[in-house]
């Protein structure tokens, strides 16, 4: 059996993404894989950060004779085992991390679209509860 390792496009309309699997030659682009060993999302805004890819796998499979094709080959070569891009993935990953978490921390935590404006807050509402009851317990 001749293994090769490819892409396999998923994803919707105008929203690609890949998976980078070892697959019988044989078989259909998008059919059954042997292994998926990683994935390419070319949609991410970071160049290096849009793939991530198992190396050990890939090394087992490239030991074994698997051949990859020639995108596999250029995504194996930048971001596989001893890939030439690896470190500006690291960083290109960071930078993506501290941008997730900053626009999370910069709304306060009040601020949100489903509580209206004009309803009174918690506070406001214990704090005219008790003085009720109070003037009741007065009055009785």
């Amino acid at each position: 059996m001749a293994v090769r390792i490819r892409l396999k496009k998923m994803g919707r309309k105008h929203r690609p993404f890949f998976r980078l699997c070892a697959v019988d030659s044989r078989r259909p682009r998008d059919g059954k894989v042997i292994e998926e060993l990683g994935y390419y999302d070319p949609m991410v805004p970071e160049t290096d950060a849009r793939a991530i890819l198992n190396a050990d796998r890939i090394q087992y499979w490239l030991g074994v004779g698997a051949q990859p094709t020639e995108k596999a080959a250029v995504l194996i070569r930048k971001y596989g085992p001893n890939g030439t891009h690896l470190e500006k993935q690291r960083e290109a990953l960071e930078r993506l991390k501290s941008q997730r978490r900053r626009p999370t921390s910069m709304t306060p935590p009040a601020a949100t679209k489903d509580a209206p404006s004009t309803a009174p807050s918690a506070s406001e509402e214990g704090a005219t509860e008790p003085a009720a009851t109070e003037d009741t317990a007065a009055t009785s």
